[in-house]
């Protein structure tokens, strides 16, 4: 399966930086073609600017200077995300990008607005890989945004047909060596899996 992996944090030393290296690597043992798309090593502009607004429902315009990222999500089968949760939410940097890539034309199909299609059907898996600040009951009182955007919106792009996998550590400020080495081994059996 050719899987687009969204990478979403700014440290090349991170705890992130360690969980990324093991689940491309468990993705790559398992035979999938990967994609890593790294948002801030890439230079992504997650900024939706007055222009692009004003053109964002116009699918003649609306792509322009977005094409290269366009066509790694048309030819994804499989979409990763990866990131931390900050503020109950993903980064900025990713969810600029969930504004400017999931669009009319690439995203869904609103020809007509009652009935608005989802377009990424192609897309047969969908996983997040996610870390908190804070306990999973303190998530849960907040809604926990970030699971919802992976195990549902992003879902719904593929005409609910994906598989959908979501892996959670919890609490990571406090979480132990054996915690966080355990999480690891989560998300490589997952990716091994995908």
């Amino acid at each position: 399966m050719k899987v687009l992996y969204v990478y979403c944090h700014p440290l090349a030393d991170s705890f992130h930086a360690g969980i990324r290296a093991e689940a491309l690597a468990a993705l790559e043992a398992a035979g999938h073609e990967v994609d890593l798309l790294d948002l801030y090593a890439e230079g992504f502009d997650p900024v939706l600017s007055a222009e692009g607004r004003r053109d964002y429902h116009d699918e003649a315009v609306n792509q322009r200077g977005l094409e290269p990222y366009i066509a790694r999500l048309r030819a994804a089968e499989g979409l990763v995300v990866q990131f931390p949760t900050w503020s109950f939410g993903p980064p900025a940097m990713l969810k600029g990008f969930i504004d400017r890539m999931f669009m009319p034309g690439v995203g869904f199909d609103i020809s007509d607005p009652a009935k608005v299609k989802p377009l990424l059907t192609h897309i047969r898996s969908v996983a997040g890989i996610v870390t908190y600040g804070r306990p999973w009951w303190y998530a849960l009182w907040m809604g926990d945004p970030p699971r919802k955007i992976v195990m549902r919106y992003l879902w719904w792009y593929t005409g609910w047909k994906a598989r959908r996998r979501y892996y959670a550590l919890y609490h990571l400020n406090i979480a132990t060596a054996d915690q966080r080495a355990g999480f690891i081994e989560k998300v490589k059996a997952g990716m091994a899996r995908l």
